[in-house]
């Protein structure tokens, strides 16, 4: 068989943001405080025009762009999301509309946090594996909510990142996957709650740091791998204190994992976290290169992946409208205006 990897890759972030000063200052609160204890400067914020539907339409389409290929032999669309714009209605049917890959085609939305686009990736490479399909496109889209004065709303951003899965023209191999799964309550929200709820003294230990943990080494075991095999690392980011610390504790490098580190200026993207992470990774790469990334997903699990970069990576980093682009291109709001486009005030 030829190999299976990823094929092409997209990404979307808001133009806006709001700095970490900025809502500190709304609640008394010192800014300097909160940077050191999260180690992020700002997040974004979708406009009062965008939601997921938009920023997963807007990812999918950068990944068809760089693509260039026929959406017509895309078999199989996920989206993975915990902010839908619909309670009741897909998002993958509307981005399927939007790069005209409707027709003979699997579509579904997927929930599991912020590892349910991983968990996307799997379900495509084992249909193409199985020769099923011969493309899966799965996404990422979040537009992250946080309670007023609740340590989520420093971090809480909004993003979209999309991977398309095929055996040919592969631009980053893959090696290996593992998954762990347990039902760990570290974060929630139930039907009709405006905002999440979390488990303080579960977020970190043992939730985050013990899926990771777990699945990594699970992944590097199963393929004979260790850190020291890969130039670069990406973990989930819910903030930057929680990625840089999980990658010593699994033995790999600050080198090798600050290169990924978008969430200092974006925050957390949740479902699109890890694949924003990989995308940034793939767009420094050189052929020869390996990744390891690993998603983590509130409830729990993660999804732990091992990649290496090949020659066909070179036709697809030109893409102007890369992750850099998105993360450069800012308008800086205050809490007001963020107010009103998340509609914080009810």
């Amino acid at each position: 068989m030829s190999k299976l990897g990823i094929v092409s890759y997209g990404s979307y972030i808001p133009r806006y943001r709001l700095n970490v000063e900025e809502i500190a200052k709304g609640w008394g609160e010192d800014p300097n405080e909160i940077k050191s204890q999260l180690q992020v400067n700002s997040k974004s914020v979708p406009g009062p025009d965008e939601d997921v539907t938009t920023m997963a339409v807007e990812a999918a389409r950068n990944a068809m762009n760089r693509w260039q290929g026929n959406p017509k032999d895309i078999g199989a669309l996920y989206v993975g999301s915990e902010s839908r714009a619909y309670a009741v209605k897909p998002t993958a049917t509307i981005v399927a509309a939007a790069i005209d890959a409707e027709g003979a085609l699997q579509a579904a939305d997927l929930e599991f946090a912020c590892k349910a686009a991983t968990a996307g990736m799997q379900m495509c490479f084992g249909l193409v594996k199985s020769k099923m399909i011969s493309y899966g496109l799965s996404i990422g889209s979040d537009s992250s909510q946080g309670r007023p004065r609740d340590p989520l709303e420093y971090t809480a951003g909004a993003g979209s990142a999309a991977f398309l899965v095929g055996s040919e023209n592969v631009v980053a191999e893959l090696e290996g996957t593992y998954s762990v799964t347990t039902d760990m309550p570290d974060f929630w929200r139930r039907e009709g709650a405006i905002y999440p709820s979390h488990g303080v003294r579960f977020t970190g230990e043992p939730a985050y740091f013990q899926h990771t943990i777990d699945a990594s080494k699970g992944l590097m075991e199963e393929i004979d791998s260790k850190p020291s095999d890969y130039k670069y690392a990406t973990f989930h980011q819910p903030n930057t204190k929680f990625p840089l610390r999980v990658s010593r504790m699994l033995g790999f490098s600050k080198e090798q994992v600050e290169p990924s580190l978008v969430c200092r200026d974006i925050g957390n993207a949740y479902s699109a976290s890890s694949l924003l992470g990989l995308s940034q990774l793939l767009n420094k790469s050189q052929p020869g290169d390996k990744i390891f990334m690993t998603s983590y997903g509130s409830g729990a699990g993660s999804d732990a992946f091992s990649f290496v970069v090949t020659d066909e990576i070179e036709r697809v980093q030109s893409y102007q409208f890369n992750l850099d682009y998105y993360v450069e291109r800012k308008e800086i709001i205050d809490y007001g205006i963020y107010a009103r486009f998340k509609g914080v005030l009810r």
